[in-house]
């Protein structure tokens, strides 16, 4: 009844709720400064402990002292300056030793903080009373006395607890209802035990009552001052802090990879893309990391680990995780970027499967093919032979040249799909690229192999749609076989042998498959130790021309002379032109040969009495190159031979091959002076549209014609159409092969321009003097 009777009697009411006002706002703010306090960083840890003394010592002392003049005894009262400053000291330095105990990282601290809180208001309380001086006999209830401190102790340490705990109960306006009360009880608590019995008024009494309300408004107001800075520094702080966590999450949501920051183990903040990550709707501030990446314990800070992640939809993702730690706080932050790796494991795979397979059909490539046949044939196979195929398309050139390179793509895709389900188990077929491919299977007998070409056979010649709009293709197929080890031991030797045998395959008429054979190997060696004695003939003087006559059919009279080549090895044999001619062109020595050729012709006429026009024959290899017209007009100034003398030979091969180039090569030659004539007419595939494109000087008929002449009537009557068209283009014609009276007599007949054969001369020798004077300018 006391308490209630000293509230209600003895007080100002509306100063008690004035007072009452200030203690809950500073107790407000008080625990809000706790919270900051705990996770200052350590270098500014002092200074919050010191700012939140003061304004929780302010808080305390100033709710005592607004509630002092709210006390009324009904005697004069003062306040001695001394001890009213020593307990206004003790309150803030109280205060700061009660916030950093409250602050320490066990949690049981919190309470103990909270405890000397309360006797840092106990002990300010009965301080201050101390320099409480009233005209009157004060006398004091012990048992009230020790409640008071009771009260202050207890809820101090209850309101500090609750401030660092969750749950129910808890939080700032829990524990900042708390304090108050602490706050409040002590001090009504304590004043219940005060009793003043008041003097009789003297003359010259310490204090006045004008006296004692402005030193407590004065009191009041530094309080106030006291408790607003550190209610504004709070507030600034908080901006702050606001501004730094939004620049964090700025800076986060700017990263591609998943950001995740901890911070006692559980995660405090975290970017779009990591919540994508584990999945859109899945919670994770405040969960444990280790919910989602269970290892992420093994992870070590000075390297790069690669983790498998949990998503929240159960399917499990691997990533690449880097770790930092931010030990600037007072509770350190841990820091993890966490890479998604499926694109780039996706992508790392597409890579191994390019570099392994064929990027077209799908099919092994080249690489795989010799790891497997390395394997097939290495020390350890438990195979008794393995039989290599070499795989050539057949008219898959004339499919790219007649539907386009996309039909052609799409007849490979489609015969690697056959080829590949023609297969049967321990079977191994791969592309090497254009229309090669290879297959490799384990035998017992070399005629197993026969069962595979038989399915490859239908894989491949089954034809295939090679444009929406319907049309079909279809290709065969040329295969070589060769068999470890009985045809080789060593790998290169093996694939070689296999490509002689398809080869050989390829150029034959009535078989598509070829088993190797040792012959096989000898012809090529005899064909390289040719090519090899082609390189040196030059050099040595092998090589000699001999001219054979080009006569007029009607006069008899010689009108010029064909240059032909002629090879006579060192030991006197000699090579027929169709056997090195067509090595010469496949291993480019054609070009140094072929410029022999021209310049020793040219300067053999040049020497000549008679200006005869000469004749010399261009390889296909030769026409293609793009120096050819230069080259001409060099040898033509270095020879001094008149460009209407010379005639140059092609065949319709050369035209097919790349007719565009070769016509722009022609005019250019025609533009030097020299003539053009079209060799071995009527044996081409367009003989009509290349006469139609490009104005030739001659048209040479095929000897073919003249040797079935007298037994063929259809022959008779092709070399009449030649002719007729000869006239009507008018291009002259000139026969070759004519070897017998009776074909030189036709040819009269029907109006023949020029002939060539055996009838009228043979290949020979130089025709006329001069040979001294041609090999001195023919260098």
């Amino acid at each position: 009844m006391r308490f209630i009777t000293c509230l209600t009697e003895e007080h100002d009411l509306a100063l008690v709720g004035l007072a009452a006002w200030f203690c809950l706002v500073g107790s407000l703010i008080t625990i809000r400064l706790l919270d900051r306090i705990r996770h200052a960083e350590r270098g500014t840890r002092i200074a919050w402990v010191f700012l939140g003394g003061a304004a929780t010592g302010a808080t305390i002392w100033c709710t005592h002292f607004i509630a002092m003049i709210a006390y009324q005894p009904g005697v004069e009262v003062a306040y001695e300056p001394r001890l009213t400053g020593i307990s206004l000291l003790l309150a803030i330095f109280g205060s700061a030793g009660a916030l950093h105990l409250a602050t320490r990282r066990w949690l049981p601290m919190a309470a103990v903080g909270g405890a000397v809180f309360g006797v840092t208001v106990s002990v300010m309380h009965y301080v201050g009373m101390q320099a409480f001086v009233a005209h009157g006999m004060v006398r004091w209830s012990q048992g009230h006395v020790v409640m008071s401190v009771l009260f202050a102790v207890a809820l101090g340490a209850l309101a500090f607890d609750r401030a660092r705990s969750t749950g129910r109960f808890a939080g700032p306006w829990w524990a900042s209802g708390w304090m108050v009360a602490s706050i409040v009880l002590l001090h009504f608590t304590g004043m219940a035990a005060m009793v003043v019995t008041p003097f009789a008024p003297v003359a010259g009494e310490t204090g006045s009552s004008t006296a004692t309300i402005v030193m407590a408004i004065a009191v009041a107001g530094v309080g106030t001052l006291v408790v607003g800075t550190g209610l504004a520094t709070y507030i600034l702080d908080a901006q702050a802090r606001a501004d730094t966590r939004r620049r964090l999450r700025e800076l986060l949501e700017s990263n591609v990879d998943g950001m995740v920051i901890v911070q006692g183990g559980t995660v405090l903040a975290v970017n779009a893309a990591f919540t994508a990550l584990v999945g859109g709707d899945a919670a994770v501030i405040g969960q444990p990391l280790a919910r989602w990446i269970p290892d992420i314990a093994t992870a070590d800070p000075d390297r790069i680990a690669q983790l498998t992640l949990h998503a929240h939809d159960g399917s499990d993702i691997p990533v690449e995780i880097t770790i930092r730690f931010d030990q600037r706080r007072a509770c350190p932050q841990t820091i993890y970027s966490i890479r998604d790796l499926r694109a780039r494991i996706a992508q790392e795979r597409r890579i191994a499967h390019l570099a392994r397979n064929d990027s077209l059909t799908g099919l092994p490539n080249r690489t795989s093919f010799l790891e497997w046949l390395t394997r097939q044939t290495g020390p350890d196979s438990a195979h008794r032979a393995v039989a290599l195929l070499s795989i050539d398309l057949d008219r898959f050139k004339e499919v790219n040249d007649m539907h386009g390179h996309a039909a052609g793509d799409r007849m490979l895709t489609r015969i690697g799909e056959r080829m590949k389900a023609a297969l049967l188990p321990g079977e191994f077929v791969a592309r090497l690229g254009g229309d090669e491919f290879v297959a490799v299977l384990p035998v017992a007998e070399p005629d197993d192999a026969a069962q595979l070409i038989d399915r490859l056979r239908d894989a491949i010649g089954a034809p295939v749609l090679v444009d929406p709009s319907g049309i079909e293709a279809q290709c065969g197929m040329s295969v070589g076989v060769a068999l470890w080890p009985r045809d080789a031991t060593e790998i290169s030797t093996l694939i070689n042998n296999a490509d002689l045998a398809m080869y050989r395959a390829k150029a034959s008429i009535t078989v598509d498959a070829c088993f190797y054979e040792e012959e096989m190997d000898k012809t090529v060696r005899l064909r390289r130790q040719m090519v090899q004695e082609l390189r040196t003939a030059i050099d040595h003087g092998e090589f000699a021309l001999h001219w054979q006559v080009q006569e007029s059919v009607g006069t008899g009279a010689v009108i010029g002379y064909e240059a032909l080549l002629r090879w006579t090895r060192a030991d006197g044999s000699s090579v027929s032109p169709a056997n090195f001619i067509p090595l010469a062109e496949q291993s480019g020595l054609i070009l140094p040969i072929g410029e022999w050729v021209l310049r020793t012709a040219c300067a053999t006429a040049a020497s000549w009495a008679e200006p005869h026009r000469i004749a010399v024959n261009l390889s296909p290899v030769q026409l293609g190159h793009v120096d050819l017209p230069r080259l001409v007009q060099q040898v033509l100034l270095d020879t001094g031979l008149s460009p209407a003398r010379l005639e140059l030979e092609i065949t319709e091969t050369a035209m097919i091959t790349d007719p565009v180039r070769t016509i722009h090569i022609l005019r250019q030659l025609k533009a030097i002076g020299v003539s053009v004539a079209m060799d071995d007419f009527g044996t081409g595939y367009s003989s009509l549209s290349t006469l139609r494109s490009f104005p030739f000087d001659k048209i040479k008929l095929d000897r073919s014609f003249m040797a079935e002449l007298n037994g063929a009537p259809q022959a008779a009557a092709i070399v009449r159409a030649v002719l007729t068209l000869g006239e009507s283009l008018n291009i002259p014609v000139l026969a070759e092969g004519v070897e017998t009276p009776e074909q030189l007599a036709f040819l009269r007949e029907q109006g023949c321009d020029e002939a060539q054969g055996y009838l009228l001369g043979r290949p020979g020798p130089l025709p006329r003097q001069g040979q001294a004077d041609a090999a001195r300018l023919a260098g």
